[in-house]
């Protein structure tokens, strides 16, 4: 008993140095996909966003929900199309998308302060995020991307609680886009200046053999993450995420990461650790 009480000592004096350090430092965290929807997982999330409020830390959450919407979209018949990645939204998509994006937005809320915590839900309908068609080669309907933030109410938020976004955006003539999770994160850390740009997934991170848990990499630098993209190294559904990380740190982020929200507390093993046990990309080795 006092041998596992000393190791649980020693891992809180392990974390004191990054507590201190991350102090009032802002952390934009995404979090979506099939790993929204698992009870077990959103818990351990949640309770570790928590955790980095207590200690001072600033966290924004940004949630996706594709899975939710494809599900529902099943149910209510509507087909879905998918063009380079993103889902074709016409209007019937575009209410459903709303519709399951606000009630999973509402859930997070409530499970965080449930943990005690503060939460401001910002929702299709508060227009935090400003947003402009999606210029591509094909018409993908209301898919929209980020042109601004509305800065004064986010930092105002984050005063006293924890903002949790949905990636839904609002242009100047009041038309509602659907954006991609990961796109409205990286927006988000650069406009603010994150310390941290944390990319929850169901994978342990960028790895030279997705089959061997043994080859991940722990860290990248931005010089390397292109040699690592022509080398394929880098698969096809991280390359968009490893591209926007190293954009966001070209624009003032501290580091990225990239980690499985699947280990338990994988959050504070990842940022309070000096192992950590996900992929980190930073400016420099």
């Amino acid at each position: 008993m006092v041998k596992e009480a000393i190791k649980k000592a020693d891992v809180l004096i392990e974390a004191l140095p990054y507590i201190k350090k991350f102090q009032n430092r802002i952390f934009v965290i995404k979090y979506g996909g099939s790993i929204l929807s698992e009870d077990r997982v959103r818990k351990s999330v949640l309770e570790d966003i928590a955790f980095l409020w207590y200690t001072g830390i600033r966290p924004i959450l940004v949630h996706g929900g594709g899975p939710n919407i494809t599900g529902r979209l099943k149910e209510l018949k509507i087909p879905t199309r998918f063009v380079d990645g993103i889902r074709v939204t016409d209007q019937a998509t575009l209410k459903v998308v709303e519709e399951e994006l606000d009630e999973l937005n509402d859930l997070v809320a409530r499970e965080l302060r449930a943990l005690g915590v503060k939460a401001t839900g910002f929702k299709s309908t508060n227009r935090i995020l400003k947003a402009s068609k999606k210029k591509t080669k094909h018409d993908l309907g209301f898919v929209g991307e980020v042109t601004d933030v509305d800065k004064e109410t986010l930092e105002k938020a984050l005063q006293a609680s924890i903002p949790v976004v949905t990636p839904m955006g609002t242009s100047n003539e009041g038309t509602i886009f659907n954006i991609n999770a990961d796109e409205v994160a990286f927006f988000l850390a650069s406009a603010v200046k994150a310390e941290k740009l944390v990319l929850l997934t169901n994978v342990l991170g960028v790895m030279r053999n997705p089959q061997d848990e043994n080859s991940l990499i722990p860290t990248i630098n931005i010089k390397d993450a292109d040699s690592l993209i022509k080398e394929k190294v880098v698969d096809e559904g991280m390359i968009p995420k490893v591209k926007a990380a190293v954009k966001s740190i070209e624009e003032g982020v501290g580091k990225a990461h990239i980690i499985d929200a699947k280990i338990p507390h994988a959050i504070l093993l990842e940022i309070f650790t000096q192992a950590g046990i996900g992929t980190e990309i930073v400016k420099e080795s």
